[in-house]
């Protein structure tokens, strides 16, 4: 039986025709409690991979940084750190002129050595002068065109092109300031593909390279990555006894740049654990507690000792809770209601 709205009361009016349009945004079979977030969970042991972690940084697995190959003075600078650049493009320019200068030379000392090679390649076919003097004459040509080319090159060095498409990490010079062959300029590296690099101890490397498996960790986001690949360096420090470890990590990782901290978990195999959401967890000061919720649902504030983040993101739990217990999800509001019912 349908209800014609038009003529109930105004304000019931309205009731219904909100309920009407609640409802049609709700999908067939579907109830609003389905699909509201869970404000509590039943901790559980569970098993996790007891992992060995160890500290590791970020880096590029394709970067390079381009050198002055001439001196010079730093004319033009096209590029800077965090920009994107793609393989040639022109980074900066040096003051090429002092090369220019060597090139004029070396050109005009070509086409003498060139005349004097004639002239005496003339001579020694009338016979006036020896097969040495020749071959020194072809000698002094050849070694002017060698000069030339080597000088032509130094002119095109004053343009500094990107060895590499991908993103300017660092410009290590000024508009203005002096270049010298062999002082870095610019560094560009590709964010596409990264890996950490972390250390590991001596007598870990064993039970390590049997295992193979290891996830990341991104402590300030609480984000875990699983490694694609994990590759232990067969060197060993002399000084240290660890061994470099480098864990690839999938592509185009939002937030992730090279230099920043990470933390590796060598999987060693699994253990059971009891752990609680991050969410459940409220601290006072000193105090680290959840709120325990009985069969009723009330509410009571629990004093827990946590251990570390497990793979996945949950915090163990070393004290205060049992398997089998129920603790909210939402702490702060737990809070209001208790206080609420305790009249303080």
């Amino acid at each position: 039986m349908t209800t014609d709205i038009r003529f109930l009361p105004k304000g019931l009016r309205l009731v219904t025709a909100l309920v009407s349009v609640l409802a049609g945004l709700v999908p067939a079979g579907s109830s609003f409690a389905a699909v509201a977030a869970p404000t509590s969970v039943v901790v559980q042991l569970r098993e996790v991979d007891l992992g060995f972690p160890v500290e590791a940084t970020v880096e590029a697995v394709h970067q390079a940084t381009v050198a002055a190959q001439i001196a010079g003075r730093v004319i033009e600078v096209r590029a800077d750190a965090g920009q994107r650049v793609k393989q040639g493009e022109l980074l900066m320019r040096l003051d090429a002129r002092e090369a220019a200068g060597s090139d004029a030379s070396a050109r005009a000392s070509l086409a003498q050595a060139r005349v004097a090679y004639e002239r005496t390649k003339n001579l020694y076919a009338q016979k006036f002068i020896s097969q040495a003097a020749l071959d020194q004459a072809a000698a002094t040509w050849q070694a002017a065109q060698g000069a030339a080319g080597s000088s032509g090159a130094a002119l095109s060095h004053g343009a500094v092109t990107a060895p590499i498409a991908g993103v300017v990490a660092q410009r290590l010079v000024e508009l203005g300031e002096m270049a010298a062959p062999g002082r870095p300029l610019i560094s560009v590296f590709d964010p596409k593909s990264l890996r950490v690099i972390a250390s590991l101890p001596q007598y870990k490397l064993a039970e390590l390279k049997k295992s193979g498996r290891a996830r990341v960790e991104f402590p300030e986001t609480g984000t875990w990555i699983d490694a694609l690949r994990v590759e232990i360096l067969p060197t060993v420090d002399a000084r240290s006894h660890t061994a470099t470890a480098r864990l690839y990590l999938p592509e185009n990782i939002e937030g992730v740049v090279p230099g920043m901290f990470a933390r590796a978990h060598f999987t060693l195999g699994q253990v059971k654990k009891l752990t609680v959401p991050p969410a459940a967890v409220i601290r006072r000061g000193e105090v680290t507690a959840v709120y325990v919720l009985d069969a009723t649902g009330a509410a009571r504030l629990r004093q827990v000792r946590l251990g570390e983040a497990v793979p996945g993101g949950e915090l163990e739990v070393l004290a205060g809770i049992t398997p089998g217990e129920r603790v909210s999800l939402t702490p702060v509001k737990s809070g209001i209601e208790l206080k609420a019912v305790s009249g303080h």
